[in-house]
């Protein structure tokens, strides 16, 4: 084998990567000084090269600059909207401390933050098309092998060959003699090329024949696994573990370090730190907006209730928040009933509960808006998984792996399940697990971007529905 298969160096992406983000800055700020007519002076030029600087520096914090080979665009994005916000803030202070923020026009300082944003957007989206079209060639790619003949092995295997965009080939496998039985192994070599053993796979590695290993192996194998690494600290190729358990319903995976002692969270949430921040100004801003849009609505729907059915406008059902915390959540009343105790009936097909009006709302989902003030209280976000009523939780706890995880995040008004279908009666645990797994993806993918497009995806698609009763 030769080594690089016609690689491009990482180093020399992410210089480029540095110096068109540098640029693209600059040139966003001359285009908007241009478009209100200003001209480049010096106090501009000072505050593009503190933007350009510190933009680097943020940047480089958060780990902009790294390989995204196997991560998703909208991760990659949300990861560059974080460090282009933090710039802007940072020149915003020191505008207000200074007291030289008014000497800059405000049109320009608004156009130059949103064209930036987009201009660093839009060519790393072009850029990761050209990447893919490369890799597809045969060039910028990566060598991979996989340690272990393991059921998770060749699952990985089948995943990477599945994604040709991701640009890496692997080599084949590399037998860990002892750890599962021959008859295992014989069912696993069917499809499957074996090139040699461990120390094998090490003299590749060493000869920079290998970018990447994956350690398909049981935690059981603690101390194979110790060795084998021990191994590979010898050589520059990148070690992955992917021990069995990695199959299951990780969330957000994060490294600690308690004293001498290295943790890794396995059922953790994306939306800590900033983002937290990011979230909560996400739906104060949205919750408001759509409120001061719709209030009139909201005041017509109030009264076709009241006069089309005894009883109140609006109802609160106890339903589980964030960290299995029960929160009210307001809805307006759509049925003749208003269950809240330890047994509540899920809405059916020609349910005689739903009102006339009612059933209208519910179809249109318009009996969720008064959820916008559960929002701006906190108890809950404009996307997340959907709030089930407390007796529903209970049920389904028990009957679908991972259920509870979905709590790791704010509910939501609208969210992935929703906008992808599963939406309405859960009739089945079947359908029911179908929405937990898309709420786990969404938190396993979350950024704001993807919240962005959810909600657009919401009003194009995901209000109307025949699943709604």
């Amino acid at each position: 084998m030769q080594q690089g298969w016609g690689r491009l160096h990482q180093g020399g992406i992410a210089a480029l990567y540095r110096l068109l983000d540098g640029f693209l800055i600059f040139s966003a700020l001359a285009v908007s000084l241009t478009i209100f007519d200003h001209g480049l002076t010096k106090d501009w030029l000072i505050v593009g090269l503190i933007a350009v600087t510190s933009f680097a520096f943020l940047a480089e914090s958060v780990g902009l600059y790294r390989s995204w080979r196997v991560e998703s665009y909208l991760r990659m994005i949300g990861t560059c909207l974080a460090a282009w916000i933090a710039t802007c803030a940072l020149l915003l202070l020191l505008g207000y401390f200074t007291k030289l923020g008014a000497n800059f026009s405000r049109l320009v300082v608004g156009s130059w933050i949103v064209s930036t944003f987009s201009a660093l957007a839009v060519w790393r989206f072009l850029a990761r098309q050209l990447l893919f079209r490369l890799r597809a060639r045969d060039r910028n790619i990566r060598t991979g092998a996989i340690i272990g003949m393991t059921e998770a092995g060749r699952q990985l295997a089948k995943d990477i060959a599945d994604n040709p965009h991701l640009g890496i080939r692997i080599l084949g496998f590399f037998r860990v003699d002892g750890i599962i039985s021959d008859a295992e192994t014989d069912s696993l070599l069917n499809d499957t090329q074996v090139i040699g053993g461990v120390e094998d796979a090490v003299t590749a590695a060493r000869a920079g024949m290998l970018d990447h290993v994956y350690l398909a192996l049981p935690l059981r194998e603690e101390e194979q696994i110790r060795e084998i690494l021990v191994e590979f600290a010898d050589t520059t190729a990148t070690v992955h573990l992917l021990p069995n358990i990695f199959v299951a319903n990780m969330l957000q995976s994060n490294w600690y370090q308690v004293g001498q002692s290295s943790l890794l969270s396995v059922f953790d949430t994306p939306i800590e730190g900033l983002n937290v921040w990011f979230k909560r100004l996400e739906d104060l801003v949205l919750a408001t907006a759509i409120l001061t849009l719709i209030a009139p609505l909201m005041a017509a729907i109030a009264v076709g209730i009241r006069l089309t059915s005894p009883g109140p406008a609006i109802f609160r059902q106890r339903r589980y928040g964030l960290d299995g915390r029960v929160i009210d959540v307001w809805k307006f009343r759509s049925m003749s009933v208003q269950e809240n105790g330890e047994t509540v009936v899920q809405a059916k097909r020609q349910d005689p509960r739903v009102t006339k009006f009612g059933r209208f709302l519910r179809r249109t989902s318009l009996d969720e808006l008064p959820q916008l003030f559960n929002v701006l209280q906190g108890s809950m976000s404009i996307v997340g998984p959907r709030p089930h009523a407390v007796a529903h939780n209970e049920q389904y706890r028990r009957l679908v792996n991972g259920y509870m995880l979905r709590h790791k995040v704010k509910p939501g008004i609208t969210g992935w399940a929703q906008i992808n279908g599963w939406r309405g009666e859960t009739d089945t645990v079947e359908k029911m697990a179908r929405r937990v797994e898309h709420d786990l993806h969404y938190i396993r993918n979350w950024s704001i971007l993807l919240d962005l497009r959810i909600l657009m995806l919401t009003f194009s698609k995901g209000f109307i529905s025949e699943n709604s009763y």
